[in-house]
């Protein structure tokens, strides 16, 4: 006797809708498992790069603070700077060197610090008639000094005076994006209109908190026409490879 072909259908109509299920679900396993392995494999992103130029500028200790502003004065916040918990102060000094040659309201820059320090650009320490030596930030032993005039009194740095030497604030991830750690050198090069420039021995300072920045002065800015720049890249010192970044 021959099957009902009503029967014959619905069993071939189950059989053949689990067959599409598990083709789909393999299917769908393996879209899963390309995508995981595509963005496993894909390159991290590109740090945001961002170059500034450091202006001459002035940081002082809480007693300097006093001496220059007056007694119980505190540094006012003028503008926060791009540095999480550094600011340019609304304060501004004159920086006096020898045979009275000065610089008017130059810009104080805080929080306060340990040392006072005044950073100038060649530039700037020309035309104030001080042999400024490049050092990094807060090795002034042995530097020049100079007088510093406020509203309310004058203070006379023995040392301090310095060329600030160009450095890149990089927090840890960036600097393992890099291949950097604390205290290596990197290159910075600034593609400009007919006047690219690089930079080497630019100085890591790793610091969990801080953002991806370099900082250049004001004479090295104008060289490299930082402002118009269409691309800057920065690399590890010895690296061939380059890794660019947009210009900031």
């Amino acid at each position: 006797m021959n099957q009902s072909p009503t029967v014959t259908t619905a069993i071939d109509r189950a059989h053949v809708e689990a067959l599409v299920r598990q083709i789909v679900l393999r299917a769908a396993g393996q879209v899963a498992n390309s995508a995981q392995q595509s963005a496993s494999s894909a390159s991290p992103a590109t740090p945001d790069l961002r170059v500034s130029i450091s202006a001459r500028h002035v940081h002082l200790t809480d007693e300097h603070v006093e001496q220059l502003f007056g007694k119980g004065h505190r540094l006012t916040v003028g503008k926060p700077l791009y540095q999480d918990g550094f600011f340019a102060a609304q304060e501004t000094v004159m920086i006096v060197g020898p045979r009275r040659r000065m610089l008017p309201e130059v810009r104080v820059l805080g929080p306060t610090r340990p040392r006072s320090q005044v950073e100038l650009a060649l530039t700037d320490a020309i035309s104030l008639g001080i042999d400024a030596p490049v050092r990094h930030s807060g090795d002034i032993a042995g530097t020049p000094g100079c007088v510093l005039v406020g509203p309310a009194g004058a203070v006379e740095l023995k040392e301090g005076v310095i060329r600030a030497a160009r450095h890149v604030h990089i927090n840890l991830k960036d600097a393992a994006h890099y291949g950097v750690s604390n205290g290596d050198l990197m290159i910075l090069k600034v593609k400009s209109p007919q006047c690219t420039i690089s930079f080497d021995d630019v100085l890591v300072r790793a610091d969990a908190n801080a953002k991806l920045e370099v900082h250049i002065d004001t004479d090295e800015g104008n060289a490299c026409n930082l402002d118009a720049a269409s691309e800057v890249v920065l690399k590890r010192q010895g690296e061939c490879k380059c890794k660019s970044q947009a210009a900031h």
